[in-house]
């Protein structure tokens, strides 16, 4: 029999003002109390909670859940009574979320709003999952189940918004990529081979009325043996931790296998799960150094050994090297710098970084799709877009998308039916120029694009004046045969050197069919 306790906890979830809004920004712990939780430090959010008055019980209710579920801190038994009327504390430990010891309530779990926009519109959860390192104050149990970071909001940012019959969320953890997903799948199967964070993934999904979520326990792709599915989602344990006695191997985190080995599997395997048209987004790293370790354009590799005919799209946001990337996950485990454990640690990890060669770790972001047509040519395409983002409202799922369709578009185009196609120039697009002082012709022209990945293309005059003359009226090569006039330059030279150039922008999306 179902049980209503879920209904009720979001009940009282509801009228508590426990919300993203009010707790951020200029909210209960401010600007400086949120940027020192983001930091990993829960004492400013603490001492701005209690400097305050509550105006209203709703507002009382929120400082105490913020206090208890997401800073860690035990509250009394009356505040909690108060701030769960619906729930009550009976109810409470039912669904595990508290420990009641005598006048005391300690929390069980981490639970928190989250809020976001995608293109369906603006939404508020609540999220649960374990105790993270703030509130437990040391080391995470290695089958931690993790909230909301910052990896998990940026694949649910680049979930591309297309409405599909079948997804998968491979290794769907507390189910949040899962939840996100589900907003545009008829279907969704969400597997995991962690018992406990499939339980989170329910009590998420039921909490926050998700329906349309199939959950399943096992490793990888065998719980979908023989599927295929439209939308193929994965935050995949992809941190790259040494496979050595007394290293911490965090589920939520380490695949289990020697270097990037857990992505590559991913990669090389997901193609047998792509139905046609199907699109797989993942996040990962990728080694450079040692053998046959080549960076991002490992991935291009990987997709080779599956055998699947796939476009490649790999986005290089990050490279660290391995004395930074080393200190970044032993800190997120929880140990801290300066002590003994995290010394050993440390020179594990570069011990095993120096035994394979490797001199560097990239992190990105991956697209991989079945095209409809199977005879169609693939395209791979590896670059790496380090600096800041652009303006994106509903996330970068939306770019991505025109990016996709606009490889689709130029696939079937041939250089004579380019010429003869009219674009326009997207209208976030701004031009650059810089000049010598005193000369009037400029050095350098550079077109920025102001949403997606803030692209900046170095250009020149002929193509700055191609992008400049796309208004939708004349075609390519109108344009070209008017510019070759105009600088005096053969047209067939002139159209050798551009025609490449405007595929590019196509695809990026600075120009549109």
């Amino acid at each position: 029999m179902r049980s209503d306790l879920p209904t009720r906890l979001r009940h009282d979830l509801d009228r508590s003002l426990f919300t993203v809004a009010r707790l951020s920004g200029a909210g209960a712990w401010g600007a400086s109390g949120g940027a020192a939780l983001f930091r990993g430090e829960r004492i400013a959010a603490r001492r701005a909670l209690a400097s305050r008055i509550p105006a209203t019980g709703e507002e009382r209710a929120s400082d105490t859940l913020a206090l208890l579920f997401v800073l860690g801190y035990p509250q009394s038994r009356a505040d909690v009574d108060a701030a769960l009327p619906t729930l009550g504390l009976g109810g409470a430990e039912a669904l595990s979320l508290i420990q009641v010891d005598g006048d005391t309530v300690r929390p069980l779990v981490d639970l928190r709003p989250y809020s976001f926009v995608d293109s369906a519109g603006e939404v508020t959860w609540w999220i649960a999952s374990d105790l993270g390192e703030l509130a437990l104050q040391g080391p995470l149990r290695e089958d931690h189940v993790l909230g909301i970071g910052g990896a998990s909001t940026t694949l649910s940012g680049l979930m591309i918004p297309r409405a599909v019959d079948r997804a998968l969320d491979l290794g769907t953890g507390c189910g949040i990529q899962a939840m996100h997903v589900a907003r545009h799948a008829r279907h969704v199967v969400a597997t995991d081979i962690s018992s406990r964070a499939l339980d989170f993934a329910r009590f998420n999904a039921e909490l926050n009325l998700v329906d349309g979520i199939e959950f399943r326990l096992g490793d990888l792709f065998e719980p979908v043996a023989g599927e295929t599915f439209d939308h193929i989602v994965s935050n995949p344990p992809f941190v790259i931790t040494p496979r050595a006695e007394g290293v911490p191997a965090y589920e939520y985190r380490d695949g289990g296998m020697v270097g990037d080995a857990l992505v590559a599997t991913v990669v090389e395997q997901v193609g047998a799960h792509l139905a046609p048209g199907g699109v797989a987004q993942l996040l990962g790293n990728w080694e450079t150094g040692g053998s046959g370790k080549r960076g991002a354009f490992s991935v291009a590799d990987w997709v080779a050994r599956g055998g699947a005919d796939l476009d490649v799209w790999v986005v290089e946001r990050e490279v660290q090297d391995v004395a930074s990337y080393a200190e970044t996950w032993i800190r997120d485990g929880g140990t801290r710098p300066g002590s003994a454990d995290f010394e050993r640690l440390y020179e594990v990890w570069l011990d095993d970084f120096a035994a394979r060669q490797v001199s560097e770790i990239g992190f990105g972001y991956v697209t991989l799709r079945r095209p409809q047509d199977p005879e169609a040519a693939t395209t791979t395409t590896i670059e790496r877009l380090a600096g800041s983002l652009g303006s994106n409202d509903t996330g970068l799922g939306a770019h991505l998308l025109e990016g996709l369709d606009a490889v689709d578009a130029l696939r079937s185009l041939t250089d004579d039916e380019l010429l003869l196609t009219t674009l326009r120039v997207a209208g976030d697009v701004t031009e650059e120029r810089h000049y010598w002082p005193g000369n009037d012709d400029p050095t350098v022209i550079s077109l920025r694009q102001g949403g997606g990945f803030a692209r900046t293309v170095e250009s020149g005059t002929a193509l700055s004046a191609l992008v400049g003359a796309c208004d939708g009226d004349l075609g390519v090569g109108a344009i070209v045969g008017a510019l070759a006039q105009l600088l005096e330059a053969s047209e067939a030279d002139l159209r050798a050197e551009l025609l490449p150039r405007v595929r590019e922008l196509v695809r990026v999306g600075i120009l549109r069919l």
